[in-house]
């Protein structure tokens, strides 16, 4: 069962070994993430220098369900902008939120400033 959405940070401090890694990894197999954080990830791991095959073999052998950005949940991520904009979240944060509330599971970043949120959604912190 599909229960977390991991933040684009989340995903890339596993694929890049970093603080937290252990943490992701543990629930890499019942994760979610958005098509907005899956890209984003991709667009890190390019700009890294890594070749697409590569890149497409990383990310598909972990087996997550990329969940679209549709409608509802673009309406959601607009919605938020108000109430995250002091603590300075982008698109993509906001589509993790976004895609978490929608669903209503958790959701697993490294980025302590959403720990601040009240949003009806659960933040797990990787590290």
């Amino acid at each position: 069962m599909r229960n977390v959405v991991l933040d684009a940070s989340a995903l890339l401090a596993m694929l890049n070994d970093e603080p937290g890694a252990e943490r992701v990894a543990a629930v890499i197999e019942r994760a979610v993430v958005s098509s907005v954080n899956f890209s984003e990830v991709v667009a890190t791991l390019a700009e890294y220098g890594m070749e697409d095959e590569v890149i497409e073999k990383a990310l598909v052998g972990l087996g997550l369900d990329v969940v679209a950005f549709d409608r509802d949940s673009a309406w959601t991520a607009g919605l938020l902008r108000p109430v995250t904009r002091h603590l300075g979240l982008s698109l993509g944060d906001r589509a993790c939120l976004a895609t978490g509330i929608r669903h209503g599971i958790p959701v697993f970043t490294t980025d302590r400033r959403w720990s601040e949120l009240e949003l009806g959604v659960a933040v797990e912190l990787a590290r």
